[in-house]
C-alpha cells in the first residue's frame, strides 16, 4: 500500500516555511490505519517486546493498537503533571526553549524489552528523552517504530546503537 499517498501535506503550516505531514488523513481511512499497524506490529513480532512506550499524544494513537497487536503492555510517557503515581522526568531542548515528559516509575522493569512507537522522528529531541526515561527504568529499547521519518532532519543519526524503522519517509 502506499501509505505516503494518504497523508496530507499541508504548506506553511503551523508556520510559513514548513511543510506538515498530516497523519489525520491516514487515521480516517481503516485500510491505511489497520496497514500501518500491522506492518509496525510485523516489524516487531521477533523482538520479543514486552511494553511498547508512545510519548503524548499521537504515540498512544500508534503505539496501543501496536502493544495489542503483540499482546504486550503499553506505557505513555506525557507532560509533566499529567500522570497521577510517583514519576520520573527529563527535560529537552526545543527551537525555542525546552520541554519536559515524564513516565511512572514503576511502568517498565529491569530487564524488559521496550519497543518505542511514535508517528513522526524528526531531529530526535523528544525521542532521545524517551529513550532516556525507559533506560534509565532499566528497560531495554529493542526497537524504535515511526509512521513517518522527515529524512532531511537527521534525527536517526542520533540513534545508530537503535533499531530505528519508519513506514513512510519524506526528504524533508
Amino acid at each position: 500500500m502506499d501509505l505516503k499517498s494518504k497523508i496530507r501535506v499541508i504548506e506553511d503550516f503551523p508556520k510559513e516555511g514548513i511543510s506538515f505531514k498530516d497523519i489525520t488523513t491516514l487515521l480516517q481511512d481503516g485500510e491505511a490505519l489497520k496497514y500501518s499497524i500491522d506492518k509496525m506490529a510485523e516489524s516487531l513480532r521477533e523482538k520479543n517486546v514486552d511494553i511498547v512506550v508512545g510519548p503524548e499524544a499521537r504515540g498512544f494513537i500508534f503505539g496501543v493498537p501496536v502493544a495489542y497487536a503483540l499482546g504486550a503492555g503499553f506505557v505513555p510517557v506525557r507532560k509533566p503533571g499529567k500522570l497521577p503515581a510517583e514519576t520520573i522526568e527529563t527535560s529537552y531542548s526545543l527551537e525555542y526553549g525546552s520541554d519536559t515528559l515524564a513516565i511512572h516509575k514503576d511502568s517498565i522493569k529491569p530487564g524488559q524489552k521496550v519497543a518505542i512507537v511514535d508517528d513522526l522522528l524528526a531531529t530526535g529531541g523528544t525521542l532521545s528523552s524517551v529513550v532516556k526515561l525507559v533506560e534509565e527504568l532499566g528497560g531495554e529499547v529493542v526497537s524504535i517504530n515511526f509512521t513517518i521519518e522527515l529524512t532531511g532532519l537527521k534525527g536517526r543519526e542520533k540513534f545508530k546503537e537503535y533499531n530505528v524503522e519508519s513506514l513512510i519517509k519524506y526528504e524533508f
